[in-house]
């Protein structure tokens, strides 16, 4: 199958009202396709589910190590997070530790992601900076990285030292020569891949041994820390850090703009990536839950399953008007 297959259903009363579709894929170790709905060699932009591979060559080079990086760090250069204070803190007391301040950033100001961050500062009158920003964590790698390296402060040019490193790892991983990239929302390079590429990265994750090589200890270490840290990954409410709390097992996962969403499953050895063609993050979220069910690291009555999958729709009185749920052939 090459078209989009669906994936969500938006229900109203008897009625689908709605429907979202795209393509999804698990990877096993050897980054073999074991499911597929759509088409798995459709190219797409990652957008932030490829902050881990953006990390590695922080963690392999040595510049984690040599700047002390503890474990929320590293789970932070992974981070799309929601600007609250455990995340802003953090990342001001790296950037401070550098000897940088927020001038150095070249992701650009945001107001803060998380609906109670953004009200209390719009109560405070306060004034975001580039520390709020989502990706701020990754980008405090990059410059970590860059100091390592020696580079310029211009660490997102696509020609710096640090982007052709985030290329190398990617084009490596993903096992694919990358057709080009478009400029994310933070101003960095996103690097295209096939959704099969992604697929396959991810369970490169998933069945990475530490000590077996820089590469592989670097894959584990960034997993590891998204798991003991899924508060720092995304924030409080959001669906990376609810899920990777709910499951069974440790299983690292990844939001991505437009509709993307990728799974680490290390003790499967399985990887899984997903787009929703029309970007629709509600689509996203419900669909990474489902395959989470179909794996058996969540169970379909988790509250926080319920709250992606099969979950009421209300109108403003409170009424009960329909449910988004996932597709049935995700889970059967």
């Amino acid at each position: 199958m090459t078209q989009p297959h669906p994936l969500v259903e938006i229900w109203r009363g008897p009625l689908a009202e709605s429907l979202h579709s795209g393509h999804a894929v698990i990877c096993d170790a050897n980054g073999n396709i074991r499911e597929a709905w759509g088409d798995p060699a459709t190219l797409i932009l990652p957008r932030s589910s490829a902050k881990m591979l953006q990390a590695l060559p922080l963690v392999e080079s040595g510049a984690a190590e040599a700047a002390g990086l503890s474990t929320e760090r590293l789970a932070l250069s992974c981070a799309s997070h929601s600007g609250a204070p455990i995340h802003v803190e953090r990342v001001q007391r790296w950037l401070a530790d550098l000897g940088l301040g927020d001038d150095d950033f070249r992701c650009g100001v945001q107001i803060p992601m998380g609906e109670p961050e953004r009200d209390a500062m719009l109560r405070a009158n306060g004034t975001p900076c580039q520390a709020h920003n989502n990706c701020s964590g990754k980008h405090a790698g990059f410059l970590t990285l860059a100091q390592h390296l020696g580079a310029g402060p211009e660490y997102i040019d696509p020609a710096h030292p640090v982007q052709q490193a985030c290329l190398q790892a990617f084009e490596e991983v993903t096992g694919e020569t990358s057709p080009g990239f478009g400029i994310d929302g933070c101003s960095a390079p996103n690097h295209a891949c096939t959704l099969h590429g992604m697929g396959r990265a991810m369970a490169q994750f998933a069945a990475a041994s530490e000590g077996a090589d820089a590469r592989q200890t670097a894959m584990v270490r960034l997993w590891q820390a998204m798991v003991a840290h899924p508060e720092l990954v995304a924030g409080e409410t959001r669906a990376c850090t609810e899920l990777m709390r709910a499951c069974t097992e440790p299983v690292a996962l990844k939001t991505g703009a437009e509709g993307f969403f990728i799974a680490i499953l290390p003790k499967r050895g399985l990887g899984v990536a997903l787009k929703v063609t029309d970007g629709a993050t509600r689509a996203s979220e419900c669909a990474i839950t489902a395959l989470l069910v179909r794996l058996g690291v969540l169970s379909a009555d988790h509250p926080t399953a319920k709250r992606y999958m099969n979950a009421p729709i209300r109108n403003w009185r409170g009424v009960t008007t329909g449910m988004i749920r996932p597709d049935a052939r995700l889970l059967s």
